[in-house]
């Protein structure tokens, strides 16, 4: 993985090791049912994140607005309100942890993190459902998870032609943001290649095994969300329910690929996952530059 730092709050957060990125789920029509948990109960919500922290997840990801195929709209106040409920329960269970908000309107994201406390802004569209939000994070000089998307999440697996290949197509795009993000001064990007966003089944995979090449190129720190995702249940026949053991298995595969954030739903298992792929790189050559892990 690459090293990096992270600006929260005014202090530097030195990474040297994969962090592992805990789901506190506040959507009611999250693709996998298990991980849902009601906006309305502060207590559920409490019970979660101090759960996804006990477990020894190194950051919270609190999202109010399901991006899934398909997804109903949901409303910038009701958004906001689920986010709020996510980001109390967070600080509540554990106020050391940083948080990120998961959204694509700028103005939650400025919201979240001007007005709630949330310290990193992970948007999925990449800046294309929002004109403003890459002014807003340079205004808000948070850390930004910039991810590869297409479309909307209604059309997005339209949108699936790469006439170079699909880790070229992502590469190309994100670098393009890239750019525009560095002319507005915004200096914590990390990067997601958007694994089940505007990509097939076999496009996904195609993606993950040139992963070492894609963070090579854009050469900043990656995230990877491949948790219970389709990309592993339905070529198994299977339920998000039933993709902890695959999910596992592409974790590790990001890892060797060079990923610095895993974000999941389980957080115990990545965790193990972590500690086991670091064990091995102390006996493999180090053959990835992993230094200090």
């Amino acid at each position: 993985m690459k090293q990096f730092s992270l600006n929260i709050k005014g202090e530097r957060l030195s990474v040297d090791r994969p962090l592992v990125m805990g789901i506190l789920n506040v959507t009611p029509d999250s693709f996998y049912a298990a991980s849902r948990t009601p906006a309305d109960s502060a207590d559920a919500l409490r019970l979660r994140a101090e759960r996804i922290a006990a477990e020894g997840a190194d950051l919270f990801e609190i999202g109010g607005y399901s991006t899934r195929p398909g997804a109903e709209e949901v409303l910038k106040a009701e958004e906001l309100r689920r986010i709020e409920a996510g980001i109390k329960a967070a600080r509540t269970a554990a106020p050391e942890i940083p948080i990120s908000v998961d959204t694509f309107r700028a103005s939650v994201a400025r919201e979240a993190v001007a007005g709630l406390g949330a310290d990193i802004v992970n948007d999925v569209s990449g800046g294309m459902l929002d004109a403003s939000m890459f002014d807003t994070v340079a205004d808000l000089r948070c850390p930004y998870i910039l991810m590869h998307m297409r479309g909307t999440p209604a059309d997005m697996l339209s949108l699936t032609d790469y006439p170079a290949g699909v880790a070229a197509g992502v590469v190309a795009e994100l670098s393009g943001k890239l750019r525009e993000l560095a002319l507005r001064g915004v200096a914590d990007v990390i990067v997601d290649p958007g694994f089940g966003f505007a990509k097939t089944a076999e496009q996904n995979y195609e993606l993950m095994a040139a992963l070492p090449e894609v963070g090579r190129l854009l050469d900043r720190p990656m995230l990877v969300g491949v948790s219970r995702k389709s990309m592993i249940y339905r070529p198994l026949g299977i339920t998000p329910a039933e993709a902890l053991p695959g999910t596992t298995a592409l974790n590790v595969l990001a890892l060797e690929g060079g990923a610095s954030i895993l974000r999941v739903h389980d957080v115990a298992e990545a965790v193990q996952a972590v500690k086991v792929w670091m064990m091995y790189e102390r006996f493999s050559g180090n053959k990835h530059n992993n230094s200090g892990l």
